[in-house]
């Protein structure tokens, strides 16, 4: 009987235990979470989540992993690999014998520079705890966000609906600067400054001070702000020290190839910490930190720690919902040449953004509700299916995507 490892209980891990039994997997199962709780979803903590009980939203309960045979391990680091005796050591002394690993470590958030450590004042958020931390300020507090990506975002939409103040600062130009067009930058800006958020953009933070009451956060050209907490959202690192040390190779988080394998064939990597060639992008490697994705890998690092031959097929989505509107992104734009925008319909729209070749690379759509997620679904399959596109039949509300997929 052969024993399987997965070191990382986050979304990815649990799911990928999980579903080696429902593949029939018959051997041994550990699962080992740094965190005391079991497996749970990450994207509401930024949403909705973090105003809702006091427990997160779970994959799956304790009782159900029991009655599959899994051993999980909460509380727990795993500190070293030995690929030789194939075994994982814990922090707690324990050792377990693998046949196969897959290492779903996860990412960090990304320390702001000369912030040495979170504090009951300076917090970050990626854990179920980060949000009941943040949760306890929220009402008529005062919120500095630092960091306009889509938690910091999130964040701020639900502060705002429950009467707290709020300032964003943002070292670039414009918020969202690497997750979306321009055009639906802007329309996110412009929702955020109509609900009351105050948006700095192209703003550099010169002193930044703790206090046992608040934090006051100095910017160049003298303007200071003063908030009772400050949440840093400037991205993330991923988790690979475990791997590297085992002497895996490294390239952007654990590099694996397109069956999510790392340099040693009975260990692979997958979710946030890996990354990963796509074949629709010409075998480009990335990294992406996606509940959709964390999903789609678990599924596929189940397989193939089965000994299965499944490649990495899948078109890269995203959605983040903010006040009454969502936002979804599917498909890569680096390499684009051409931006086509579409009008859908009751203040929703979408910008198509296409290569060289004339295929279509990415679509990002706003909008109230779901009005764009059936055409943000379409355009991820014209995506797939490598298509080149007409960019005025792109542009015309009038034609259905779906004769653009036929055609």
């Amino acid at each position: 009987m052969s024993s399987i490892v997965i070191i990382g209980g986050g979304e990815c891990g649990g799911r990928a235990a999980l579903q080696l039994r429902e593949r029939n997997f018959d051997g041994a199962i550990m699962l080992v979470g740094a965190e005391a709780l079991h497996p749970y979803e990450r994207p509401p903590l930024s949403k909705n989540g973090i105003l809702e009980g006091a427990d997160p939203k779970f994959i799956m309960d304790a009782d159900g992993y029991k009655q599959r045979g899994i051993d999980v391990r909460l509380g727990a680091d795993a500190i070293g690999i030995d690929r030789s005796n194939k075994t994982v050591e814990l922090s707690d002394g324990t050792t377990l014998a693998y046949d196969k690993l897959l290492l779903a470590t996860g990412a960090r958030p990304r320390p702001l520079p000369g912030i040495a450590e979170r504090s009951e004042r300076v917090l970050t958020l990626r854990t179920h705890a980060d949000a009941l931390a943040i949760k306890r300020h929220l009402h008529e507090g005062r919120l500095a966000i630092v960091g306009g990506g889509f938690i910091g975002l999130e964040l701020a939409a639900i502060a705002r609906g429950l009467g707290a103040t709020v300032t964003l600062i943002e070292g670039l130009p414009r918020i969202l600067s690497r997750g979306v067009p321009e055009d639906i930058a802007h329309a996110v800006a412009s929702r955020h400054k109509a609900a009351g958020v105050e948006i700095l953009c192209a703003s550099r933070i010169e002193t930044f001070e703790i206090g046992a009451d608040g934090v006051s956060i100095g910017l160049a050209g003298g303007r200071t702000i003063g908030a009772d907490i400050a949440v840093i959202g400037i991205g993330s690192i991923p988790n690979v020290e475990l791997a590297e040390k085992a002497g895996l190779a490294i390239e952007n988080g654990i590099m694996v190839d397109d069956h999510l394998r790392t340099s040693d064939p009975d260990i692979f990597a997958a979710g946030d910490c890996c990354s990963f060639p796509i074949p629709v992008y010409d075998g480009r490697r990335v990294r992406l930190e996606s509940w959709r994705s964390a999903q789609e890998q678990a599924m596929l690092a189940a397989a193939n720690l089965m000994g299965a031959d499944e490649r990495i097929t899948a078109v890269p989505w995203f959605w983040s919902d903010q006040y009454e509107l969502t936002l979804q992104v599917t498909g890569l734009a680096e390499g684009a040449v051409t931006s086509v925008r579409r009008e859908v319909g009751e203040g929703a729209f979408i910008i198509f953004q296409i290569g060289a070749d004339g295929r279509l690379l990415s679509a990002s759509g706003i909008g109230p509700g779901n009005g764009i997620a059936r055409d943000i679904r379409l355009a991820e399959m014209l995506i797939a299916s490598g298509k080149t596109v007409d960019p005025a039949a792109l542009a015309q509300a009038d034609v259905k995507l779906k004769s653009l997929l036929a055609a």
